[in-house]
């Protein structure tokens, strides 16, 4: 079983920064793709960031040269390095992994519980 770990969220102020980290556990075989999504009240969860296996990355216009995307892959790790932080950034963060537990099997995503981020003008 795959379990997702995050965190890093908190209360900022506009401009501030802060860092996401989302680990992953449990019995991988390979993983696909690392990503970040938020999800702001009244809003639809949308794709902030995500980086795949040969580390292509891509970003959501409203955060390009801000957010930065990484990973550390010998401890299945993700980071969302978030600077100039906006009051409109404010949202509930997830954490995403598309991977597959066997060599047979599809990969499928696994998702993180989840981190508040706010941001205050």
């Amino acid at each position: 079983q795959v379990q997702l770990v995050e965190s890093g969220g908190g209360l900022v102020q506009a401009g501030g920064s802060l860092r996401l980290s989302c680990a992953a556990s449990g019995n991988m075989f390979s993983i696909n793709a690392m990503a970040w999504y938020r999800q702001a009240p009244g809003k639809q969860r949308e794709l902030v960031a995500r980086i795949t296996r040969g580390d292509s990355t891509n970003y959501a216009d409203s955060v390009k040269g801000r957010f930065t995307i990484s990973r550390d892959n010998a401890k299945n790790t993700v980071y969302l390095q978030m600077n100039g932080l906006k009051p409109e950034d404010t949202a509930v963060y997830y954490c995403n992994f598309l991977l597959s537990t066997t060599p047979w099997n599809v990969p499928r995503d696994y998702w993180g519980q989840g981190t508040q981020v706010t941001v205050s003008s």
